[in-house]
């Protein structure tokens, strides 16, 4: 509640930025017309912000620009841009703990599902938002799953705002009483609904490959740099799910739950149950790479 209200600031109402100024949330409008309202047209990217500075930035805005690209969105800012708007945010919002969204959509227009000729101005929307990492308490008891089949579309590599399928999957692990869903698709390993999966066989690190039919984590790159510190194998590719229901240890990662140990999967153990040695030797140097930005 405190994080909340400091988060706030002392009118109650954060600051956010909406297509070149800031103003209270409160006051923020976008046309019904917008086009991210009207198809979903548009993408967006979360930053997570520790010791007030963000993690992964270049990393981040590099997903952002692909992202753009992919739906043939010119990007509306620079990279030295995205940075300031970035701290100019972090700037307002007292905890240096939080996470900054950015959502860009194709802007506004009459509804036709054809882009709009001429081109109109994107809607640009960014906000710093509170951000708990996982407790001490989760970090030792780990996470539970169900399995459910990947019933999305074909491009999961856009981090599209038409997240459709991915509140669908997030209600079915709400529904059953469970942290997260891990989803198959003909029989392999895709992703969760808010965040990748990680397998470990014999002490190696395996993930899908970076293809349509998974959004590539920001963790994906940072993981290949921790193993690789630490002298942990890593691969990446084809995942079967039948190797991840016999997988020795089972991690889940994204922007704002970091990584956590996954210790059971539809009502099963994973490896021993509890987090394994894999993984805590990944926390370790996850949390010194946080550390690092004091």
């Amino acid at each position: 509640m405190v994080q909340n209200m400091l988060i706030q600031g002392v009118s109650g109402d954060p600051i956010v930025y909406l297509n070149g100024v800031f103003g209270p949330l409160s006051e923020a409008k976008v046309s019904v017309l917008d086009r991210g309202f009207i198809f979903g047209d548009g993408i967006y990217e979360v930053v997570p912000i520790y010791h007030g500075k963000p993690f992964r930035m270049e990393q981040h805005l590099t997903r952002l620009e692909r992202s753009l690209a992919k739906i043939h969105i010119e990007p509306p800012m620079t990279r030295a841009q995205w940075m300031e708007l970035v701290k100019d945010l972090v700037s307002k919002t007292p905890d240096p703990t939080c996470m900054v969204y950015i959502q860009i959509t194709r802007g506004v227009a009459k509804r036709d599902h054809a882009y709009p000729v001429p081109t109109v101005k994107p809607t640009v929307f960014a906000m710093a938002s509170p951000m708990t990492p996982p407790s001490a308490e989760l970090r030792a008891k780990g996470v539970r799953l169900v399995s459910i089949p990947d019933e999305r579309w074909l491009h999961c590599d856009i981090k599209s705002v038409s997240l459709l399928g991915n509140v669908l999957a997030k209600q079915a692990a709400v529904n059953a009483g469970v942290d997260e869903v891990v989803q198959f698709r003909n029989g392999n390993l895709t992703e969760g609904a808010l965040s990748n999966m990680w397998v470990v066989k014999n002490g190696k690190v395996i993930a899908p490959l970076k293809n349509n039919l998974v959004l590539e984590g920001i963790r994906y790159g940072l993981f290949e740099e921790l193993c690789k510190e630490t002298g942990i194998p890593f691969e990446l590719r084809v995942v079967t799910e039948q190797e991840t229901r016999n997988a020795d240890e089972m991690m889940m990662s994204s922007a704002t739950r970091e990584v956590l140990p996954v210790v059971e999967l539809d009502g099963k153990p994973v490896g021993s149950g509890k987090p394994g040695p894999v993984y805590q030797k990944l926390r370790a140097a996850y949390d010194a790479r946080i550390a690092a930005l004091a």
